[in-house]
C-alpha cells in the first residue's frame, strides 16, 4: 500500500506539475504596456513555487513509502527545531522577496501620476453593470448627486445636468479607448464593492463606494477585451461584465464626437 500511495502522490504531483508548464489553461494574449512585467513575475512566482511545490510533494510520497507499516513499533519525534527554523526563513525570504520584486509594477499602476494627456475614464460599478464616463472637450467630469442615480431613465451614474461640466459628459455601456494612449481610469461603486478586471490588460482593481480610486494603463493592440467584476457583488454577479473596445486613435476621436453629439 505504500508503494501505491507513492505512484498515485508522484502521478498526480507530475501530471499537474506538466499542465502548468506547457501553459495548457493561461492568461489570455497581453495586450498593455505593463503586461509583459507582469507576465514575467507571474511566471517567477510560478517556477519558485512549482520547485517547492515539487520537493514537498516528491518528499511526501517518498516519506509515505519508506515509513509504511511493516509491524514495527511506532516512535515518536517531537521535530527538529534546526529544520523546522531554516524553512521558515528561507519561505519568509523568498515570500517577501516576490514582494519587493513585484511592488514596483505595482505601485506604477496605482501611485506614479498618469502622463499629460492621459485619456480620462470613469468606471463606476453597480449591481450588476459597469458604466464608464469620458468627460468631453472641456476635460472636467460633470457633478453627480446619489439621488439622480437611475438607469431606468438614463442616467445610472447621477449626472446633475444643472452642472454646466456636464453637458458634454459621455456615459457608455462599453469602454472605448484609443490604442498606444495611457488611460487614467478612475473607479466609482454606488452600492457594494465590484471590482473591475481586464484580463487582456493584467488589469485589476476594487470599487468601493464611497471612495474614488485613481489607476492608469495603456492599450497596445487594438480589439475587443472582456471586462468582469472579481468581486462577488450579489446574485447577479455572474453576469456583471461589459467589453473594452480598443481602437485606432481617428476612431476613437471619431465614436466619441457622435456619441456628443447624440447629446445635443
Amino acid at each position: 500500500m505504500g508503494l501505491v500511495l507513492l505512484v498515485v502522490i508522484w502521478l498526480i504531483t507530475l501530471v499537474s506539475s506538466y499542465f502548468f508548464y506547457a501553459h495548457t489553461w493561461w492568461l489570455p494574449h497581453a495586450a498593455s504596456a505593463a503586461a509583459p512585467a507582469i507576465d514575467r513575475q507571474f511566471d517567477l512566482t510560478f517556477v519558485l513555487m512549482g520547485i517547492v511545490f515539487l520537493a514537498a510533494q516528491l518528499g511526501l510520497g517518498l516519506f509515505v513509502w519508506r515509513y509504511r507499516d511493516r509491524g514495527q513499533k511506532a516512535h515518536f519525534s517531537h521535530g527538529n527545531n534546526t529544520l523546522e527554523f531554516t524553512w521558515t526563513t528561507l519561505t519568509a525570504i523568498l515570500f517577501l522577496g516576490l514582494v519587493m520584486a513585484s511592488n514596483r509594477i505595482w505601485a506604477e499602476q496605482r501611485f506614479t501620476p498618469p502622463q499629460p494627456g492621459a485619456i480620462q475614464v470613469e468606471a463606476t460599478g453597480l449591481q450588476f453593470a459597469w458604466y464608464f464616463r469620458y468627460p468631453g472637450p472641456d476635460g472636467q467630469y460633470g457633478r453627480t448627486k446619489p439621488e439622480l442615480e437611475d438607469a431606468s431613465v438614463g442616467n445610472a451614474v447621477g449626472i446633475d445636468d444643472a452642472d454646466p461640466a456636464a453637458k458634454d459628459d459621455v456615459v457608455s455601456g462599453v469602454m472605448v479607448l484609443p490604442v498606444n494612449r495611457q488611460v487614467d481610469l478612475t473607479l466609482r461603486s454606488q452600492d457594494v464593492i465590484h471590482s473591475l478586471f481586464i484580463p487582456a490588460m493584467r488589469f485589476k482593481q476594487d470599487a468601493v463606494p464611497g471612495l474614488m480610486i485613481h489607476m492608469h494603463f495603456t492599450p497596445t493592440q487594438v480589439g475587443d477585451y472582456e471586462i468582469a467584476c472579481a468581486e462577488l457583488c450579489g446574485l447577479g454577479h455572474y453576469k456583471m461584465h461589459a467589453v473594452l473596445k480598443v481602437v485606432s486613435e481617428p476612431d476613437f476621436a471619431k465614436w466619441l464626437a457622435e456619441r456628443e453629439a447624440e447629446k445635443q
